[in-house]
């Protein structure tokens, strides 16, 4: 059974930062991507940013250069560090995986946690 387990969302004045976690839980499996969406009241899911499983990111281009993502390995975590948060941030964050069993890839999805930035 795997698990993703978020923390870290709340309520920030904009200008101010936040930093998101993702643990994922389980076994069997190794991990292709890991990354982070958001969908605003009214809007479509969309990606904030995304880590392959090399190191490389890429991030939506209203986020860069706010925003980062990070991996810890050994942890099995992601994070999400946004500094710089404007009121158009304010949403519901997702974290994703992919994950790799044998010949078949799996979509994993965090249960939600709200940010909210105040003006």
């Amino acid at each position: 059974q795997v698990q993703l387990v978020e923390s870290g969302g709340g309520l920030v004045q904009a200008g101010g930062s936040l930093r998101l976690s993702c643990a994922v839980s389980g076994s069997a499996f190794s991990i292709n991507t890991m990354g982070w969406y958001r969908q605003a009241p009214g809007k479509q899911r969309e990606l904030v940013a995304r880590i392959i499983g090399g190191g490389s990111a890429n991030y939506a281009d209203s986020v860069k250069c706010r925003f980062t993502i990070s991996r810890d390995n050994a942890k099995n975590t992601v994070y999400l560090q946004m500094n710089e948060l404007k009121p158009e941030d304010t949403a519901v964050y997702y974290c994703n995986c992919n994950l790799q069993r044998g010949l078949v890839a799996w979509d994993y999805w965090g249960q939600g946690t709200q940010v909210t930035v105040s003006s």
